[in-house]
């Protein structure tokens, strides 16, 4: 039987670092890190590949949504306990695969999903509750999300028929600006010193500075006679 393995690589060196194999006995379609744990996931065991993996900024939480239409939200206190479910909320609004996922810097428990396909939308959910706070149809799939970690606002990037990337205002989600390009659908996309970047099925990287540069607050000037009461 074929097992499947992961590489690990320095993106500096474009050295190899290690192999993990054995964890796997299936494409590993997703995986997310948070500080040195690396979740992954399969199709082990499951009949609909699992296409998107992201971890809170707390660490708390684990959202991992499928080719099955369904948005599950894990919670690491329950990873320990004996019980038949060890998810925290299984959500099924969207009706196609949910491979876009942000959680929110800003808000805690508010995480945004993207549905492909025919669902096309873009769902804002309370992870504590688990009520969905808003949908937002996108006008075509959603292929991956992107929060601004300056300022209230979410990018979003899209499929056929404009491939386009939408930034959009929070929580109103009026749009900001639209982004052109791209020949195919952007799949993936990542923050790295406030660069967005877009991986393809045309196999092209384009670097995008979509939120602009975070403005720098000035130092509230000195005041003229520091003792404690004004003259």
């Amino acid at each position: 039987m074929m097992r499947m393995a992961l590489l690990q690589v320095d993106v500096l060196s474009i050295l190899q670092l290690r192999t993990l194999r054995g964890g796997h006995q299936s494409r590993v379609g997703s995986l997310d890190w948070k500080n040195h744990i690396l979740t992954t996931r399969g199709m082990d065991g499951t009949r609909q590949e699992v296409c998107g993996l992201k971890w809170s900024t707390s660490g708390q939480q684990l959202a991992s949504g499928g080719n099955d239409n369904l948005l599950y939200i894990w919670d690491r206190s329950m990873a320990s306990m004996h019980s038949r479910s060890q998810w925290l909320h299984r959500l099924e609004d969207h009706t196609a695969a949910v491979k876009a996922l942000a959680w929110c810097p800003f808000q805690r428990n508010l995480l945004a999903s993207g549905g492909a396909g025919s669902d096309c939308c873009m769902k804002f959910w309370n992870t504590h509750s688990g009520a969905c706070l808003n949908s937002v149809d996108a006008g075509s799939q959603v292929c991956a999300l992107l929060w601004n970690k300056n300022e209230r606002e979410l990018l979003s990037s899209h499929g056929f028929m404009q491939n386009q990337l939408t930034l959009w205002m929070y929580p109103s989600m009026v749009k900001i600006a639209e982004l052109t390009g791209h020949n195919q659908s952007s799949f993936h996309g990542s923050v790295q010193m406030d660069i967005q970047w877009q991986l393809l099925q045309e196999m092209r990287l384009k670097f995008w500075n979509a939120f602009g540069t975070p403005e720098v607050k000035k130092a509230a000037p000195k005041a003229e006679h520091p003792g404690p009461f004004p003259h």
